[in-house]
């Protein structure tokens, strides 16, 4: 014989060679040939054989409060309002207590979260391996399949569904403005000139339906339908057309995209030349006109700076002839000139010299 003291909030459960014998209350107890394994009753009880066969005895049954958890549900375990457990299918047995026990049963079954469930509770470390989470930015948007259907569009935020044998796929696009490169498009102009043209577009996607639900690869669609119209201008006209009209190849290209970007759900904001590669002898020939253009200009400038001066002499001369005393100025002006290259002055020679000298420099 062995005696057993159960203490408060303790419970006894005699087994005897495996096998579930009754169950001691608290208090002090005799057994004979048997263990007896005690649980705290502020305790999970982890039941020491199965389940159904301790609830066959009605006082123990009385003690436990049965959670029984179907297929496809979840039950959540709350102590003092705390999630502290989280059970899947199956019997769960919990001790009658002081302590507070409360439990939430979802159905996992479908994909939608209740929303009575707090969004602070859907991060907890617990119940986090059973949500499956799509983060959407805020500069993105995005479509939601289940089971390979289309559902709906999701705007920004933080979606959340529950994980199970349903599949959910969640495609998403950048909705902000893009840019895309067209490079290197070799385009012969109605007279036959190869040119290479580097050019840019920007764009952005306007209706993510369209884009990704009745389009496949609509960027790559993008770049082909700006490739086709940039090649249908310049085709159009020669060489020398093109480049006085380059400034309107942009927006010829875009009313021609126009229609075709909105079918691919796109809208196209911008377009522009960014290089016009001419080939080598075209260059050559380019260089020799612009040097000729600008030898043309220098001979104009100095026909018109000859003209201007020539115009002023003659003025000059007019004035000359009808003034006596400008026509002494300019001799003495002249004089002046020649004086200020001569270093010395010798004077030789008869009164004959200093009369012609008086005649120079003294007016009549």
């Amino acid at each position: 014989m062995k005696r057993i003291v159960i203490n408060n909030y303790q419970i006894g459960l005699v087994m005897k060679n495996g096998t579930y014998q009754r169950m001691f209350a608290p208090g002090a107890h005799w057994v004979w040939n048997a263990e007896v394994k005690l649980y705290d009753t502020t305790r999970i009880f982890i039941a020491p054989v199965d389940l159904n066969i301790l609830l066959q005895d009605m006082r123990l049954a009385e003690r436990l409060e049965i959670i029984e958890v179907q297929d496809n549900e979840l039950a959540l375990h709350f102590q003092n309002n705390m999630l502290k457990q989280v059970f899947v299918t199956g019997l769960h047995a919990f001790w009658k207590s002081v302590v507070p026990n409360r439990f939430v049963k979802v159905d996992i079954s479908q994909t939608e979260i209740d929303v009575t469930l707090e969004k602070s509770l859907l991060a907890h470390k617990l119940l986090a391996p059973y949500i499956r989470s799509y983060t959407i930015d805020s500069h993105e948007r995005g479509l939601l399949f289940v089971d390979g259907k289309f559902v709906k569009v999701l705007e920004s935020g933080i979606y959340q569904w529950w994980r199970n044998a349903i599949t959910i796929n969640v495609a998403k696009t950048d909705t902000r403005q893009l840019q895309m490169e067209i490079n290197g498009q070799e385009i012969l102009t109605r007279d036959k000139a190869a040119l290479r043209i580097n050019a840019w577009a920007q764009y952005r996607v306007a209706n993510i339906e369209k884009a990704l639900l009745e389009n496949r690869d609509y960027e790559k669609q993008l770049y082909v339908t700006l490739q086709l119209a940039l090649r249908e201008y310049v085709t159009g006209y020669s060489f020398d057309e093109l480049l006085e009209r380059k400034e309107t190849i942009a927006p010829h290209v875009i009313d021609a995209v126009k229609v075709q970007a909105e079918v691919l759900g796109l809208e196209v904001g911008g377009f522009g030349i960014r290089d016009i590669i001419l080939p080598g002898d075209i260059r050559d020939i380019m260089n020799q006109v612009l040097v000729a253009e600008k030898k043309a200009q220098a001979n104009v400038i100095m026909r018109r700076e000859e003209t201007a001066s020539t115009r002023s002499l003659l003025n000059t001369a007019k004035l000359m002839e009808e003034n006596a005393m400008l026509w002494k100025l300019k001799e003495m002006e002249y004089v002046e000139k020649l004086a200020e290259k001569i270093s010395t002055i010798s004077v030789t020679g008869n009164g004959a010299l200093m009369e012609q000298l008086k005649q120079i420099f003294v007016n009549k």
